[in-house]
This record gives structure tokens, C-alpha cells and sequence, in this order.
């Protein structure tokens, strides 16, 4: 049997999870805390605590059954947890075949609003991007030293069920900060689950992939088209220079970029059921988010 071991059961390897589930197979993984890994089990997950700070129990004996194996849990300074704790368990383990790796399309950096794909040189522009850039180069040398099957998914901006533009309005939380010329791409969880599904039951041609939408757009736009979907006024237009923002969030609007997701269409032979954030968004509200 197939099993899928995840390090860190989250938003997007859930949605992963209970996809290779459905298909038949075992799927574990890890969680950073207790109350995480209960949370998990009542998925109906086998699920251990791995705290990036130290190695998780049973995390080696587990992935000594694995065939394939989801790493979500972000570099911290000290470098990527997993090769930091588990590099060898997972160097050793016998049928692993397969190793995702989850990036994000941060690591490009701005381009000023120009499109750039898996050739492109990155120019991380935030200490957590450089983080992301670094683990990338990591898993890329493991895959180099053992042998093993290593991919890298680089994610759009992650939305879908209880994280959307929706949820934003409905919490008062949501707002139109305008930038002239940003854009960015997203992508609905259930199509990282699809691109991540592909990847890993067949053969692919690349180690790197872009998992994006085919529009990257304003983020105001998205905020404006969700409200008319819920029959709601939008927030209205604040300049970006008059925003008042945390560092993290301002670092956001600092990049502008279009994203190719030429490669999962022409090597993994995805098709994307949310192409856009408006089929995305309307799938959500007719789930009842």
C-alpha cells in the first residue's frame, strides 16, 4: 500500500491528505503541538507532535513505512526542521520514492509586475524569503547526496474554505489598499492537493514547480469581487502610502509579480478547477464559506 507521511498536517497538507486518502492510501504525519495532533486524529490522521526543535517521536519508525513524503513546516533561522532532525530517517528510509517540498513564490522576489517562471533567477527580498531560498537549496543537495526524488512546489497565495477574501468581510477584517501595478497569484487549496496528487504518481520532468493561478491580479480586486458575491458594500480604497500596516503585511505589497504555471499544465497535465480567484471564491461560497 501507498502511504503519504506529511511533516505538519496544516491548511494545505490536509487538503492533500484527505485527497490520498479518498484515492486509498495511508496517510501520518506531524503537527507542532499536542492540541494539533488531536486535531489531526480527529480528522482521522495518525498524527505526532514535532516541534522543529528537537526530533519527534516515532517520526523515524513512521518513516520507515512511508512511500511518499509532504514537507510544509517553514525554515526557521536555525535552517529547515526536517533535514535538521530527520535527514537521515529520511536518507535511510527504504520505500520513500517521493519527497514534496512546499516554497513559495515569495523567493522570486519583485519583478515589477513581470511574468517569471521556474528559470528565472530568485531575488528574495525578505530575511523570510531568503529562509525559503536557503531550505530550497538544502533539499535540493539532499536530493543530490542520497538519490531521493525531491520536488519543490512554489505556492501562490493560499486560499479556499475558512480562509478567503469571504471570511475577511464577514470579520470586518477586510481591506482595499491600493497599489497601482500590484498583482500577485493565488491558489485554491484544492488545487495544491491536484497539482501535489499529479507530481506524486508519476513520473515528472523538473524538480521545480510554480503552483499558481493563471490571473494574477490587484488584491483589491479580489476584495471587491467577493463582496458582490455576498451582497455586501467593499471596504473602501485606501492609498498603500496612507496604510496603516505591519511590517509583514507591507512586506507583501513591496513585490509585484506574474507567475507562470506554464509547467504543472504541459509536464504534470494539471488543469486547474479555480483558473481564477472568481471560480475559486464562488466554489467557496457555494460550500457555505
Amino acid at each position: 500500500m501507498s502511504a503519504l507521511f506529511c511533516f505538519g498536517l496544516g491548511y494545505s497538507a490536509t487538503a492533500f491528505a484527505r485527497v490520498m486518502r479518498e484515492a486509498g492510501w495511508s496517510v501520518s504525519g506531524t503537527s507542532r503541538t499536542a492540541e494539533g495532533a488531536a486535531a489531526a486524529a480527529s480528522l482521522g490522521f495518525d498524527c505526532l507532535v514535532f516541534d522543529g526543535a528537537q526530533p519527534g517521536g516515532r517520526v523515524r519508525e513512521a518513516l520507515q513505512a512511508a512511500t511518499h513524503v509532504l514537507v510544509s513546516a517553514a525554515p526557521g533561522e536555525a535552517g529547515d526542521p526536517v533535514l535538521r532532525h530527520h535527514a537521515a530517517d529520511l536518507a535511510r528510509a527504504p520505500a520513500v520514492q517521493w519527497i514534496g517540498y512546499l516554497s513559495t513564490i515569495g523567493v522570486y522576489g519583485d519583478s515589477g509586475g513581470a511574468w517569471v517562471d521556474e528559470e528565472c533567477p530568485l531575488n528574495p527580498g525578505s530575511p523570510r524569503a531568503l529562509r525559503r531560498v536557503a531550505a530550497e537549496q538544502a533539499w535540493g543537495e539532499f536530493a543530490r547526496e542520497t538519490g531521493k526524488r525531491v520536488e519543490i512546489f512554489r505556492l501562490g497565495g493560499i486560499y479556499g474554505p475558512g480562509r478567503s477574501a469571504l471570511d475577511d468581510l464577514r470579520d470586518g477584517s477586510a481591506r482595499r489598499i491600493v497599489k497601482p501595478g500590484q498583482v500577485f497569484n493565488r491558489i485554491h487549496v484544492a488545487d495544491i492537493a491536484g497539482v501535489l496528487h499529479a507530481a506524486a504518481l508519476a513520473p515528472s520532468k523538473h524538480a521545480i514547480y510554480n503552483v499558481v493561478d493563471d490571473e494574477p491580479a490587484p488584491p483589491q480586486d479580489v476584495v471587491a469581487f467577493a463582496a458582490s458575491l455576498i451582497g455586501v458594500a467593499p471596504p473602501p480604497e485606501i492609498p498603500f502610502a496612507e496604510a496603516d500596516m505591519t511590517p509583514m503585511g507591507r512586506s507583501f505589497y513591496a513585490e509585484s509579480r506574474r507567475v507562470s504555471n506554464r509547467r504543472i499544465r504541459d509536464d504534470l497535465g494539471v488543469s486547474l478547477a479555480f483558473p481564477s480567484y472568481r471560480e475559486g471564491l464562488r466554489a467557496v461560497l457555494a460550500a457555505g464559506g
